[in-house]
């Protein structure tokens, strides 16, 4: 008869359940750490490679084409020209959505204020950006979090308030930084609060949380949606 070996048993299997959430935090932390920086590392790769390689096809084509004299020919050195100009700005959107790169050259400031411009233009609604005047210290894991909160609450714009304008605000005054993005859409739900079951909040949250912050979305002051995230500095 096979005996069968016994099984290691689990951490906390039945213990303080407030030491497995303290380990399950612990662990999400890391993750999102470990996804933040796969993230990164993939945007550059994507910039030093593709997008360096496509830049010197384009200027290749470029020199090629000076020396074409049949008109079809010239024609068709520009549809390829312009393909490889729709490569470019594809592969540079893929980056940005993976990675900002100015939020770690120059802050979270830079990155907020670009997003807002490029997702104003590309989904035809009015928005701004209200920025502190001087670019606040963060950590990185804060850094990225504010970033994130802006991304989520412009996708959320986008796909639920029907809006026409929104504003997205970044408040510091040393002890904490908090940023708010508010439409004038057709405003929150009756139960704000389940909002926050969608996945894309609620890994805003769990993120907020891990760096001892929080996040809510209501109504505006005005109507709409309002979206704030709260990080404490220290």
């Amino acid at each position: 008869m096979k005996a069968s070996l016994p099984q290691a048993p689990s951490p906390n299997q039945d213990g303080d359940p407030a030491a497995r959430v303290a380990e399950l935090t612990e662990l999400l932390g890391h993750l999102t750490t470990c996804w933040d920086e796969e993230r990164r590392l993939l945007a550059r790769r994507l910039h030093d490679s593709l997008g360096s390689s496509m830049t010197a096809l384009t200027m290749h084509l470029g020199l090629l084409s000076s020396h074409l004299k049949e008109q079809p020919q010239r024609d068709r050195a520009a549809q390829m020209k312009q393909l490889l100009n729709n490569i470019i700005e594809t592969n540079r959107k893929m980056q940005l959505a993976l990675w900002n790169d100015k939020l770690e050259f120059l802050g979270p400031k830079a990155a907020i204020a670009e997003l807002v411009v490029e997702w104003g233009q590309e989904h035809g609604i009015k928005a701004r950006a209200s920025l502190p005047d001087e670019e606040p210290e963060y950590s990185r894991a804060q850094g990225v979090a504010l970033l994130r909160a802006a991304e989520e609450g412009l996708r959320n714009v986008a796909a639920h308030a029907q809006a026409s304008e929104v504003e997205v605000i970044l408040d510091d005054d040393g002890d904490q930084a908090m940023l708010t993005v508010r439409d004038n859409g057709v405003g929150a739900a009756a139960d704000a609060g389940s909002s926050l079951s969608c996945h894309g909040l609620r890994l805003l949250r769990e993120r907020a949380g891990l760096l001892g912050g929080s996040i809510k979305i209501g109504p505006g002051p005005e109507g709409g949606t309002a979206l704030t995230l709260i990080l404490p500095k220290q």
